[in-house]
């Protein structure tokens, strides 16, 4: 299976690039991982929230393809421990997709039809993170996933 990390916008933070680096380079020694990062909506200040979401979801729509398993990273999705949510992967990838696609969308939220298109959403907490840092929190989950998937001594529980 190769999963791909969706992101709205570019990280202005060096450090929090390297560590998402860091951990698309850890999770690569288990399957491909790849980020995608989109551009910014231009021009937001003349747009209201919904034309933001719209635009962001018109370019996330166009990564998508038919087969793909569309996770979004949401406030109202499901929460995890580590432990879980490696369950959770192990089914994804016990389950035959071939393209598991993760979503970090901009600071509105999702349009209605990134929504509709969802298969699954999952929060990382009930705590509000900015779109910089959870780039670096989940793609160190992903890596942890694997790490308790494959009995090694990373997670400690």
């Amino acid at each position: 299976m190769n999963i791909e990390l969706i992101l709205i916008g570019k990280t202005d933070s060096k450090e929090v690039a390297a560590l998402v680096e860091l951990y698309v380079r850890r999770v690569n020694r288990y399957c491909r991982f790849a980020v995608t990062t989109l551009p910014d909506v231009r021009n937001t200040k003349s747009l209201s929230i919904k034309q933001q979401r719209t635009a962001e979801g018109e370019a996330i729509l166009r990564q998508l393809s038919d087969g793909d398993y569309v996770t979004l990273l949401d406030e109202r999705g499901t929460e995890y421990r580590s432990v879980e949510f490696a369950l959770w992967l192990q089914k994804r990838l016990n389950s035959g997709v071939k393209r598991l696609v993760l979503v970090i969308g901009g600071p509105y939220g999702f349009s209605d039809e990134v929504y509709e298109r969802a298969d699954a959403k999952l929060s990382l907490s009930r705590m509000t993170f900015s779109h910089q840092i959870v780039r670096a929190i989940f793609a160190e989950q992903i890596y942890r996933a694997f790490t308790i998937l494959n009995n090694e001594p990373y997670h400690h529980e």
